[in-house]
């Protein structure tokens, strides 16, 4: 035997010189790692960090876990949604046993196991609720967006720039993806550029001539489920002026709608599928079939019968459970049916109950509208945009596949969204350390031909943004007793120094006062629907050096305002910077040659700034109604451009927000 090695075959050790001592290896401490690779002074302030992180879905999950383990002293998470079947494939804090409960419960739940010393509190809830106010905003070091939708991102945007508290917002969209650094007065902010413009589809392709499953599926969605359970069209809200070859057809769909409000009435009563089903399926169906030039060129639609179609799906009956279950089948005509029913019942008790609330004054309204995870309002909108393509000759989709279009639902790649969380912390370090002028904006292309990651600088705000491009300030007011003539004649003219000026005051709503709009001085506030943490937008009239448009945030006060019932915050220091004097622009020279696009000799030709990816949205955008009177334009050969003429359904336009 070698004399090195010991009995046991391991190496023998030499024996310790009684005077040696033993050399022990002492583990670093928990966030020793992050000490030395921040350096103590950016680790200290990440530990005495408070951060509010708003959405706990793809990105969420991958941001929670880096902001619990890089070790920021406090998380609040805040997201309305609960946990869906298809959310496991990317969200890995979820399991199966979590579906159906809250992602920012369940979140916090499982993260604080990564790190005991993070503290996280979660909410259950909207973004926008009223408890999630101005103030406590301000009370976090910075905020990071991880949103899935346009008006959430829109409101945080509008909230941290109002509380000026640092926003990083971030999306991804499949392989792409975005993180950007938001400072009010430093960098742009999230509406300092134009959103691409959504998707939009002819209403009267979508009521009359649907010719796609898409079709249909917003037909049952934005259509048929609003005027029965939902917010019905307000007809006052739209612009009925017909062009002449459609004024005949804007008539008959505004009578379809008000003859579906009237069976509306009817919820709940044992005929009340029949009542609904003959009308959309068959009543409204010979009517169309009985316009002879629509059809010219296309097949006429072809009616159902509700006791026909009913003798025949008893078999569907049956296995009623089985079908409902099985979301990856396409249901034969007889499975919609009972899909139609079973989810018409349910939805009819769940607005019975809302109504028995309201009677009660437990609630506001009994209104249902669509949400891709309520199974109650997608079996809805699966079997009647089902149904309806079958009068059509449009193929079905199964339960699945609808969920995805009626929800616009982008495939997400869960390393897309861990790299864009990863971004989110490493530009978080510098908004700490107050570098702005390293923060970046940087964009994820995996198919661009450069390289992965594209960084720029953050862009400076653009002095026309209606959100950012603004002077902001807040004041305190006692809304029991102030008027709208204490915010012009005192807060306005004497507290932040528009003296004489001719000004306007707007809501999101509409202009509450100008010089020729007097009617609502001696009204209260709260009378006006002005409420705690809203906004209105003060514009100065005066030609001669006008003030840039003032934003005033309205946050109620504390304690008793003794002597006047309106108080700015912070006035001592407040000028309002004056709009800029636009220079008018020179006379562009005649050109010369054939192509007068070519710029005139001594003109510079501006080239627009590369075109870069823009992701708005991590999973999903609504589908949506829009109210208000769209333009007429004229019309371009691309299919993904689709024209809308507002004569059409009674004056409104579906949109599909696809800008992700």
């Amino acid at each position: 035997m070698d004399p090195a090695l010991g009995r046991d075959g391991t190496t023998a050790s030499a024996p310790a010189a009684a005077n040696t001592v033993p050399v022990v290896a002492r583990p670093l401490a928990r966030d020793g790692f992050n000490a030395q690779s921040l350096g103590r002074g950016l680790n200290a302030h990440v530990k005495q960090a408070r951060v509010l992180m708003v959405g706990a879905g793809g990105i969420g999950c991958e941001l929670l876990k880096n902001l619990v383990l890089t070790g920021f002293g406090e998380v609040h998470v805040v997201d309305l949604d609960t946990i869906d079947l298809s959310n496991l494939n990317r969200q890995f804090l979820f399991r199966q046993e979590h579906i159906k409960k809250s992602k920012a419960l369940v979140a916090k739940e499982v993260a604080e196991k990564f790190n005991p010393a993070v503290k996280i509190v979660a909410h259950h809830a909207n973004i926008k609720d009223a408890q999630f106010s101005l103030e406590w905003f301000s009370g976090f070091t910075m905020v990071f967006n991880a949103l899935d939708n346009l008006d959430a991102r829109r409101h945080v945007n509008k909230m941290c720039l109002a509380a000026d508290v640092p926003l990083i917002e971030s999306g991804t969209t499949g392989f792409n993806g975005q993180v950007q650094v938001i400072k009010k007065g430093v960098t742009a902010c999230y509406d300092c550029s134009p959103k691409e413009t959504p998707k939009t589809f002819p209403v009267c392709t979508i009521r009359s001539t649907p010719s796609q499953p898409i079709h249909c599926i917003v037909w049952a969605k934005s259509y048929l489920l609003n005027e029965i359970f939902g917010l019905s069209e307000d007809e006052s809200a739209f612009d009925y002026s017909a062009d002449g070859d459609n004024a005949k057809e804007i008539a008959e769909l505004k009578r379809e709608s008000e003859a579906l409000r009237k069976i509306r009435e009817s919820v709940g009563s044992p005929e009340f599928h029949e009542m609904i089903f003959d009308k959309v399926f068959n009543a409204d169906i010979v009517r169309l079939r009985s316009m002879e030039e629509m059809w010219k060129t296309r097949k006429p639609p072809e009616p159902l019968v509700y006791s026909d179609l009913l003798e025949k799906a008893a078999e569907a009956l049956a296995s009623k459970d089985a079908v409902l279950q099985n979301d990856q089948k396409v249901w034969s005509l007889e499975e919609n049916l009972v899909v139609f029913k079973d989810s018409l019942d349910r939805l009819s008790q769940r607005v019975l109950e809302m109504k028995k609330a309201v009677a009660e004054g437990t609630a506001q309204d009994a209104i249902i509208t669509f949400d891709k995870d309520d199974n109650d309002t997608l079996d809805f909108v699966a079997a009647s945009a089902n149904l309806r393509s079958a009068l059509f000759g449009i193929d079905p989709k199964s339960k699945f596949d609808i969920k995805q279009m009626a929800g616009n639902i982008i495939p997400a790649i869960a390393t897309t969204n861990a790299i864009v969380a990863g971004l989110c912390v490493l530009e978080a370090f510098k908004v700490l350390r107050g570098e702005y002028d390293k923060a970046k904006e940087v964009f994820l292309t995996p198919f661009a031909p450069a390289r992965l990651l594209a960084s720029d600088r953050s862009r400076e705000p653009n002095p026309d943004c209606p959100v950012c491009g603004v002077f902001q300030t807040r004041a305190y007011v006692d809304l029991s007793r102030a008027t709208l003539n204490d915010l012009v004649e005192d807060f306005l003219k004497l507290q932040l120094g528009y003296g004489g000026k001719d000004l306007s005051v707007s809501n999101e709503v509409g202009i509450l006062y100008d010089p020729d709009e007097t009617d609502n001085l001696d009204k209260k506030l709260s009378d006006l629907g002005i409420k705690p943490d809203s906004f209105l937008t003060i514009t100065d009239e005066d030609d001669e050096d006008p003030f840039v448009n003032v934003v005033v945030a309205i946050q109620e006060a504390k304690q008793p305002l003794e002597d006047k019932p309106i108080r700015g915050v912070a006035l001592e220091n407040i000028k309002i910077p004056t709009k800029p004097k636009k220079t008018p622009a020179p006379e562009a020279a005649s050109t010369v040659g054939p192509d007068s696009r070519i710029p005139s000799e001594g003109v510079s030709e501006v080239l627009p700034p590369a075109k870069r990816p823009h992701p708005e949205s991590s999973s999903e955008d609504v589908v949506e109604v829009v109210t208000k009177k769209a333009r007429t334009v004229p019309v371009i050969a691309d299919d993904d451009i689709v024209v809308i003429d507002d004569g059409s359904w009674g004056g409104g336009a579906i949109v599909i927000d696809d800008s992700d």
